[in-house]
């Protein structure tokens, strides 16, 4: 083994410029220091491990190969972003990932031009590298369009309508399908590397072209004849009978860890007049890293951990994650009624469906990325007679909004959503909050909505779902640990549309809906201390609203405030609609509303995020009180903390 000169080249790549400078033959060393750097750098910050540490030397063939920035390079979902952002310029950053004032864990327009186009969600690269390479092509400038694609978002319908409309885009287009879980393709070795090698290069282009000519001068069933024959020989040695079918041009599959083979590939289908080109390459999540390798999910999302052994920093015991709650309480519904089913898309270990997997494997459907159809699918189930929980994390279920709507809300079909990581998510930042769902589903008629305060409401809710059988029905809920109050033995079935005193006062009511009920109740001791007689509700249900319940607090209390974890639109604006059909406005309205800024929160800690936005005790007391010096002084309007 030759021996490594003394200054590693990693040091010597700033941008991808610089990496162009390097011999071929110098990249395999640079990607082994890549990926070091990457399991360093995660290992003191926490994140997605294996994702990246699997296209270390994909990411180092692309930017080695391709014309970046003017290239435009659009990574699906984005979460295997951090070699990319190695060689774009933020190595210094890199330590920083998914902390507050730091880098994204994903890509970020506002971060590098290197990342042309921010992405979180599945299966969106396609229709965006397509945009680019036709916006060029219209503007008569140079430049590609490259999508990196994982083989699991291949499952999602918008990868094949991107995929069906790309042939204008010529060979402007590249798709890179990085198929990480041998899904697709048939073993690589040696042959399947030196065809790929060859039907990707100039000379077979050339000549394939030719042929096509000669073709169109036969009649026309010789010249289908022709057009099968051609597919046909390379499909059987290549696989991509169904891309061919979309209009692309199928080169592959090629081992995505080999640079000797990834590099003349690149070269030839940058250069190719052909397009646009599917890439096939097959590669290994936690590639290079042992623990990540051996590990059952690749080492997908990790906490911070020591990089010599692997093991991930544990937090300290606590109370039960609200996922698992709500894992344990469906389990507890299914047992009993053989009705009750799950649906998941791609997520069954984060929705704690996986649990649910073991014990009932044929009432569990993993659907893939695949949200839309999970809810039409799940409206299917539920109108012939199941009861479907429809498990999906808030920000996901905004991708199948229209199918929310119209085929569940519209035909009142009782599909119950369990919508997880409800609020704001910390370290994965604005992509991943779920701060809108209240507002998209309370505005629909036949929903109940419903958030629980505590793990022990959220039992409560996931019974109630289960026999709610009038119409479609939702429970939200945190990421994260709940409060550690004792979990009921038998659960509780709910009125709908009522809410509950959990503290009683006379002159502030806090109007709480979810899990600020915990700062809510703080609040109140601090307004307690200062002589401000509080009542606290904890108004469950977001739609309907328990209007006997908040005709009453607003009728007997000095000031009304609202909180919710959620964006403008959801309780806030319900209770003051509602406070304006009763006519309570006309006497004056001493209401306040608390809820998410009207912007996109970068990633940050929880508790600084929901401080920065007013949700935490210190702003409702701080609301409270500039409400009553306002009222004092006979102003009326919306004071925000």
């Amino acid at each position: 083994m030759s021996e490594r000169p003394s200054t590693p080249l990693l040091d010597q790549v700033n941008l991808p410029a610089d990496l162009r400078k390097l011999e071929p033959e110098q990249l395999s060393q640079l990607a082994d220091e890549l990926r070091q750097e990457v399991i360093s750098a995660v290992g003191v910050t926490g994140g997605h491990l294996g994702s990246g540490l699997g296209v270390v030397e994909l990411t180092t063939a692309i930017h080695y190969v391709f014309d970046t920035p003017n290239d435009r390079l659009v990574w699906d979902v984005g979460h295997q972003c951090y070699p990319h952002k190695v060689l774009t310029g933020r190595r210094d950053r890199i330590r920083t990932l998914r902390a507050g004032g730091g880098l994204s864990g994903f890509t970020k327009r506002a971060e590098s031009e290197y990342d042309p186009f921010g992405a979180a969600h599945s299966s969106t690269s396609i229709s965006a590298a397509l945009g680019f390479a036709i916006a060029n092509k219209l503007k008569g400038t140079p430049g590609k369009g490259i999508a990196v694609i994982g083989d699991g978002a291949m499952s999602a319908g918008m990868a094949y309508e991107a995929m069906n409309n790309a042939r204008e885009a010529g060979n402007r287009l590249v798709v890179i399908l990085n198929d990480n879980d041998m899904s697709i393709a048939p073993p690589v070795g040696g042959l399947s590397a030196y065809l790929a090698r060859i039907v990707s290069s100039r000379e077979f282009l050339s000549v394939r072209d030719a042929l096509k000519r000669v073709a169109r001068r036969l009649p026309l069933p010789l010249q289908k004849a022709a057009k099968k024959t051609d597919e046909f020989a390379r499909g059987m040695a290549m696989g991509g009978t169904l891309f061919e079918e979309l209009g692309f041009y199928y080169v592959g599959p090629i081992d995505g860890h080999n640079l000797d083979q990834l590099i003349p590939v690149l070269e030839n289908v940058r250069d190719a007049e052909e397009g646009p080109i599917l890439v096939h390459v097959v590669t290994k999540k936690g590639k290079g890293y042992g623990p990540a390798e051996a590990a059952s999910d690749k080492y997908h999302g990790v906490q911070k951990f020591d990089v010599v052994t692997g093991a991930q920093a544990k937090a300290p015991p606590g109370p039960p994650s609200y996922t698992g709650v709500f894992a344990k309480a469906l389990i507890a519904e299914a047992q009993k009624d053989s009705r009750v089913c799950a649906i998941t898309a791609a997520m069954p270990a984060g929705t704690g469906l996986d649990k649910f997997q073991e014990l009932f494997p044929d009432r569990t459907f993993d659907v893939g990325i695949a949200e839309q159809h999970a809810v039409t699918f799940a409206a299917g189930l539920a109108a012939q007679g199941m009861r479907p929980f429809c498990a999906i994390y808030s920000t996901f279920l905004q991708r199948a909004y229209d199918q929310v709507v119209h085929d569940v809300a519209i035909q009142n079909l009782p599909v119950r959503f369990a919508i997880d990581r409800a609020g704001l998510v910390g370290a994965d930042g604005s992509t991943h909050a779920g701060s809108f769902d209240v507002t998209y589903l309370a505005t629909l008629p036949n929903f109940v909505v419903m958030a629980a305060a505590d793990e022990a409401e959220l039992v409560h809710m996931v019974h109630t779902c289960a026999q709610h059988d009038s119409g479609p029905i939702a429970v939200r809920y945190p990421r994260g640990n709940g409060t550690g109050v004792a979990l009921p033995q038998t659960p509780e079935l709910l009125e709908i549309g009522k809410g509950r005193i959990v503290r009683q006062g006379h002159k502030v009511a806090i109007l709480s809906l979810g899990t600020r009920l915990e700062e809510a109740l703080k609040a109140a001791d601090a307004l307690e201390a200062k002589g401000l007689s509080t009542t606290v509700a904890d108004l469950r249900f977001a739609k309907p609203l328990d209007q006997e319940m908040i005709r009453k607090l607003l009728s007997t209390h000095d000031v009304a405030v609202t909180v919710e974890e959620g964006s403008v639109g959801g309780l806030g604006a319900h209770v003051l609609t509602l406070a304006s059909d009763l006519g309570l406005t006309d006497a004056g309205l001493k209401i306040r509303t608390l809820r998410l800024p009207d912007l996109f929160q970068d990633q940050d800690k929880p508790e600084k995020q929901y401080a920065d936005a007013g949700l935490d005790a210190d702003g409702i007391v701080h609301t409270v009180l500039t409400a009553l010096r306002h009222n004092s002084a006979g102003v009326v309007g919306e004071v925000r903390a």
